[in-house]
This record gives C-alpha cells, structure tokens and sequence, in this order.
C-alpha cells in the first residue's frame, strides 16, 4: 500500500497546485468520458469541466488539505478521498471540503475518470 499512497500524494500535490496557480493546466488529467460532479451539478467531459472549473467565481484559493485516502480500484485504478479548508480571494474564514476522485492508468500516469467535490457546512 506505500507506493499506492505515495502516488496519490503526488496526484494530490500536483492537482492542487495546478488549481491554485492555473486551474486551464488541469486540462490534460481529464478525458472526454470524464466527470465532475461539482455541488450536486454534473460536467461531462474535459471541455465541460474545465469551463466549470475557470469559471468559478473566485480570483485566488488556497487549499491546506488535512487528510487523504486511497485504495486500489479495478484496473489498476486508484480512488483518492481528500478532506481539507478552502481559502478563498481574501476570506479569512475557511470552508472545509472534500473531494474524491478515480484516477486510471495510462501509459505510466493517470487521468481522472470521476471527481466528486463538495463543500461541508456544520
């Protein structure tokens, strides 16, 4: 289970990178039967979800990411289950999220088939 960890700790690292300084370079981890559900609201495809995703109505975030999960899924797959805090433009106070994703291989990386996001409020 170390090297599935470790990889979905690099996934997470880069992805959240990517969003925070240019969420257009997540274009190439999405494919066209790629799907985002992003607040109860279904995108299909790569055009879709990177429309949604440069659409957000928000300038700057930041995530600081408290936990992840991940297991193996069927083709070699991964699922990755993030839990963490948004910090938005200059909010001070930060909104908890989480996020999972399955991830597929393709010639020695991988691509994001589903990605489930959604905010935690209570």
């Amino acid at each position: 289970m170390a090297d599935l960890n470790t990889l979905a700790n690099q996934f997470v690292q880069y992805y959240y990178n990517l969003f925070q300084t240019n969420r257009a370079d997540l274009k190439p981890l999405y494919r066209d039967n790629s799907m985002l559900t992003f607040e109860g609201a279904q995108f299909q495809g790569v055009n879709a979800i990177i429309e949604k995703l440069t659409t957000l109505p928000f300038q700057q975030v930041a995530h600081r990411i408290a936990t992840f999960d991940a297991q193996p899924s069927i083709n070699n797959g991964i699922i990755v289950m993030v839990t963490g805090e948004l910090l938005i433009d200059q909010e001070t106070n930060a909104q908890r999220f989480s996020q999972t994703f399955q991830l597929i291989p393709d010639s020695g990386t991988y691509w994001v088939l589903n990605d489930v996001f959604r905010l935690n409020y209570g």
